[in-house]
């Protein structure tokens, strides 16, 4: 790796940047951090079963299992994403100084700021990676069991004599229910949680060179950020905040430098059928963009100063 960022060192920033994220890629994958993946075929495919009895007309059939697998999928889509995008990247620089990679990437020169975009882009991909796999799994179980639904609800509604129309009505709102874009718009809003908090993990190990104390911290910013909102609105509607200008421009401070992970939590309404705009979808990508980039620069302003 050494010789092949010595080589593009002289040449652009992207080229470089590429390196390091390949590198940094690869080095995660050998930590075999996929076998999640067969942990998550387990919970895709036995949530097939978690299908409560029913006692109701056609439309009722299967309503449960469908939701099991999506909550199922994406719950757990976030849950690893999450955990993997903090402690892969609270390890990678706790684990360059101690094999003393990072002393020869920046003696090259290869520019600080290039080091840690190729570091997190490396850990983006690493997440897109396990998500789409995650995400084929998921979509394949979901497809099967939903045609297999349609077919038991037309099977029953034909024995309770429906007329056509409404059979015909029933099947489209089923169908709506499998796989369609809101759904990969859940995933993608999956993945900008996680690409945030990779950044955050990224900001914090600039400064701490301990993996545990990285983690820990990334953690607790994590749930703090899902209460943040609430919090917020709490303060500014009580007597004591009044519309004093002071508290509103504190409270649009912190919400520039903490996320409002309550943002990103579109999956209940999907899991339910609801429609996920797709101006909603770039909203979250705005907001996702901005808090990786903003905490990338702030790593980067806090590493250049950093001695070795």
């Amino acid at each position: 790796m050494s010789n092949t960022i010595a080589t593009s060192s002289k040449g652009s920033h992207l080229s470089r940047v590429w390196v390091i994220a390949t590198h940094t890629f690869t080095q995660l994958v050998r930590m075999k951090v996929f076998y999640f993946l067969a942990v998550f075929a387990v919970i895709a495919i036995a949530s097939n079963f978690f299908d409560l009895p029913q006692h109701e007309g056609p439309e009722a059939v299967g309503a449960n299992v469908l939701r099991s697998i999506k909550s199922w999928s994406l719950g757990a889509m976030t849950l690893f994403s999450v955990v993997l995008s903090v402690v892969a990247t609270a390890l990678l620089l706790p684990k360059d100084a101690e094999d003393r990679t990072l002393y020869t990437i920046l003696a090259k020169p290869v520019p600080r700021f290039d080091y840690l975009a190729g570091k997190l882009l490396g850990v983006l991909l690493l997440v897109f990676v396990s998500l789409a796999l995650m995400d084929a799994l998921m979509t394949a179980v979901l497809h099967v069991r939903t045609n297999m639904v349609v077919a038991q609800q037309e099977e029953m509604a034909k024995a309770m004599g429906w007329p056509q129309d409404a059979i015909a009505s029933l099947r489209n709102e089923t169908l709506e229910s499998g796989p369609n874009a809101s759904l990969q718009g859940a995933v993608f809003a999956v993945f900008l949680r996680a690409s945030i908090m990779a950044s955050l993990a990224l900001l914090i190990s600039t400064f701490s060179s301990s993996t545990l104390f990285t983690t820990i911290v990334s953690f607790l910013i994590y749930f703090i950020g899902h209460f943040q909102a609430d919090a917020r609105n709490l303060y500014l509607q009580s007597g004591e905040a009044g519309e004093g200008v002071f508290a509103r421009l504190a409270s649009l401070l912190l919400s520039l430098v903490l996320p409002d992970f309550q943002l990103f939590n579109v999956i209940d309404a999907v899991i339910e059928g609801q429609a996920l705009p797709m101006i909603a979808v770039a909203k979250l990508a705005l907001v996702g963009l901005y808090y990786a980039v903003f905490f990338t620069f702030a790593s980067w302003f806090i590493f250049a100063d950093k001695e070795f």
